[in-house]
């Protein structure tokens, strides 16, 4: 799947989460402008995983900050 394909992808799982309907750029920052907590997060992160069978290291999510290393990262898991 390339880049823009992921990106839609993503962009469909975050709508449940975005409460404040944030418009969401690769800028959009996870904890300041979605103001996800660490249990959206943790929530989150199943269902990225679950809709691209990947396995998101915890290392990896600490270094997450944006939308737009989401994607990257999610790319890249997929090989």
């Amino acid at each position: 799947m390339d880049r823009a394909a992921t990106a839609d992808k993503i962009a469909a799982l975050i709508a449940p989460f975005n409460k404040k309907e944030v418009p969401i750029t690769d800028a959009t920052t996870f904890a300041g402008d979605l103001e996800f907590d660490s249990l959206t997060v943790m929530d989150f992160v199943a269902e990225i995983e679950d809709a691209f069978d990947i396995i998101i290291s915890m290392n990896a999510q600490a270094e997450i900050e944006t939308y737009g290393q989401l994607v990257d990262a999610v790319v890249k898991l997929q090989g």
